[in-house]
């Protein structure tokens, strides 16, 4: 029993060094794929959840999806404005509130960037059966509302 809580406390100290190598090396690269376009990396972040929502938002949609406060979300919508990738308009159900929608242009232009990066993106699970790709995206489903939580509570503090 020990050897297999030794193994385990090893191997939980490898993948803490592993997580901290993989967020560094994302943030790395989201800052260079932000400094190529010109932008904000929260900015480019925010298009990348932009695109995955179905219709148009309002800013406070915006604000929750990046855990900016309103008045932050609204100073990224000003630059995604200013750079043009999204446009504000008004919602045809309430006239009084303003949604803001991507460009789509724009985000053609930043899907083609986004395919050309992760080109090999697939390549580094072709060996990997389908049992460990749902381990992995259920590893990264809770990964996200941890990150959520924490996010919230260093925003509260």
């Amino acid at each position: 029993m020990s050897n297999i809580s030794a193994r385990r406390s090893l191997l939980l100290d490898e993948l803490s060094t592993e997580s901290r190598r993989y967020m560094a090396a994302y943030a790395l690269f989201n800052q260079a794929a932000a400094d190529h376009l010109g932008l904000h990396p929260t900015d480019l972040q925010c298009l990348n959840l932009l695109g995955l929502e179905k219709a148009p938002v309002a800013t406070g949609r915006i604000a929750g999806l990046t855990g900016l406060t309103t008045g932050s979300a609204t100073r990224l919508v000003d630059r995604l404005e200013r750079a043009g990738y999204v446009v504000r308009e008004r919602d045809t159900t309430d006239r009084r509130r303003v949604l803001v929608a991507a460009v789509p242009e724009k985000m053609a232009e930043f899907g083609r960037l986004w395919q050309q990066l992760t080109a090999g993106w697939y390549q580094l699970f072709e060996q990997l059966d389908e049992d460990e790709l749902a381990l992995l995206i259920g590893h990264m489903r809770r990964t996200v509302e941890f990150s959520a939580r924490q996010t919230a509570q260093l925003r509260d503090a």
